[in-house]
């Protein structure tokens, strides 16, 4: 289990807090513009015993001190705060270049940097980054040395412990030996000792059942063609006398093989049909993925859509004065381009909202298909796409609309996939149990393999610049997860691709 103690977030410039110490009062103004760019926690001080005061009350990770002061000197005053406060990092301000006041104040108050005056902005806040940064390096270094020195003695204990505990596992284990023979068949996963050769010594029946034999046939029973039945030969993963797990596929089956060396000679070898839970932790792996990207999708689009709707006001309101018309033709480029990102920002709020369970009822699948194909028939007029209907009864529990994008969105694809000829199918029926499916297949190029993992993400495209934002398919895994079902490209058979939609059946909500 991970330790959080070993994974605390990285606080960022902000979290920090930041001392100023200068007489100057402009230049505590300056340096405080400037540092405010960051939102950092500052503090100020006209001189070095208020600067000593700040300290004693406030957490402070860096101080940055001018040179010359009223006083305590700033080289004096950052060698009180290295021995005080060891852990704080020391900045020197000065506009001087004397040789030996440097190599005071590195020898006598070890500061971190030298800010030279006038200052760069972006330098000043890239130094005062780099010492929070320090600030925070050393006082990790001495948390995980504590941490370190609590683990071994806590590792000291366990091992006693386990010790301990492996005496009384002994005496178990001889009683347990009796025990394992008469669970041994009860074992529902195939389970056999296997010798050198892979040759069967003994297995439980689900073993058996699946090689095809009788348990009492097992005893000698010898691979073929690297398989027993329907089961894979962990022969040539796990030599002899080495544990190890890995997987094999045999036909359309997936299995995980876990080998345990009894002796020099033979191992216990544990079969496991990992062929749905893989299937069901990929689509987990893309549901997370796809609803994390989806709510940072969401919020993006709602901080660009005030900026954007203003730039579109200004450039109307522009338009409607007198000016010469190349600065009305630029103002009407101006207005085109904001109007077709806040289309963008619109798919995007789309693609991120959750709609309410008010709004669901009972969809007929193929009403949706053909409503989507008539609205679309302006963009097959012309063309020689010959359009396949295969729609069987199919009621799901939905939302007409968000089912209507995402068949229009799949039909879109596919159109513009096949160009302006081949067939496209569309189909609707009975799914798994409880489930129905909808789905859009056509004869285009298909989907490479490398980018099936990656088609359903926001703005991926493989269109050109222009003739796609890549929120198509995003937004129809989106809808599909809002109504409880899921979205998956099928394996082309003869080309194209088979987009398929599955989603609750109506008598199954019922």
């Amino acid at each position: 289990m991970p330790d959080p103690e070993l994974n605390r977030p990285r606080p960022s410039l902000a979290d920090a807090g930041i001392l100023i110490v200068d007489d100057d009062e402009h230049v505590r103004r300056a340096l405080r513009r400037v540092l405010k760019r960051a939102t950092t926690r500052l503090l100020e001080a006209a001189d070095a015993a208020a600067g000593i005061a700040v300290l004693e009350r406030e957490p402070v990770q860096v101080v940055v001190s001018d040179f010359r002061m009223p006083g305590m000197s700033g080289v004096e005053f950052l060698r009180v705060v290295k021995e005080r406060w060891p852990l704080v990092q020391r900045v020197l301000l000065t506009g001087q270049a004397d040789t030996t006041a440097i190599e005071e104040a590195v020898n006598r108050s070890e500061i971190f940097r030298f800010i030279w005056k006038p200052w760069d902005d972006n330098h000043l806040l890239l130094t005062v980054q780099s010492a929070v940064d320090q600030h925070r390096l050393v006082e990790e270094n001495g948390r995980l040395q504590a941490l370190l020195e609590r683990r071994n003695a806590e590792l000291e204990r366990m091992n006693r412990e386990l010790d301990e505990k492996l005496a009384a596992r002994s005496a178990a284990l001889v009683r347990a030996a009796d025990e394992w023979r008469t669970c041994f068949d009860a074992i529902g996963d195939p389970l056999a000792i296997l010798r050198d050769g892979c040759e069967v010594v003994r297995a439980n029946q689900a073993f058996a059942r699946h090689a095809g034999v009788s348990v009492s046939a097992l005893p000698g029973l010898r691979c073929v063609a690297h398989a027993f039945g329907d089961l894979p030969c962990p022969g040539a993963s796990h030599p002899s006398g080495e544990a190890g797990e890995s997987e094999a596929r045999l036909g359309e089956r997936n299995w995980l093989l876990r080998s345990f060396p009894f002796d020099d000679a033979t191992r216990v070898v544990v079969f496991k049909d990992v062929t749905h839970e893989r299937e069901v932790t990929r689509r987990l792996i893309q549901a997370e993925k796809m609803g994390a990207v989806g709510q940072l999708a969401g919020g993006v689009a709602h901080e660009i859509n005030n900026p954007l709707g203003g730039i579109l006001a200004f450039a109307q309101l522009m338009s409607r004065e007198e000016r010469p018309a190349s600065d009305l033709e630029s103002l009407n480029l101006i207005a085109d381009a904001a109007m077709r990102a806040k289309r963008i920002v619109e798919s995007l709020l789309r693609f991120s909202r959750r709609p309410r369970e008010d709004e669901r009822g009972d969809v007929d699948l193929a009403k949706v298909l053909e409503d989507s194909l008539f609205l679309l028939q302006s963009k097959m007029k012309g063309g020689k796409v010959e359009v396949v209907r295969q729609l069987q009864p199919a009621v799901c529990v939905g939302n007409a609309n968000l089912l209507s994008q995402v068949a229009v969105n799949l039909v879109v694809n596919a159109l513009q996939a096949m160009g302006d000829r081949g067939r496209l199918t569309v189909r609707c029926g009975p799914g798994e149990p409880g489930r129905v499916e909808l789905a859009v297949a056509d004869t285009g190029p298909g989907v490479p393999p490398e980018l099936a993992n990656r088609i359903f993400e926001p703005f991926f495209t493989t269109k050109p610049e222009g003739q796609g934002t890549g929120l198509g398919l995003s937004i129809c895994y989106q809808i599909a997860e809002e109504l409880g079902g899921s979205i998956h490209l099928d394996p082309p058979t003869e080309g194209g691709a088979c987009f398929v939609v599955e989603l609750p059946a109506a008598s199954a909500a019922a």
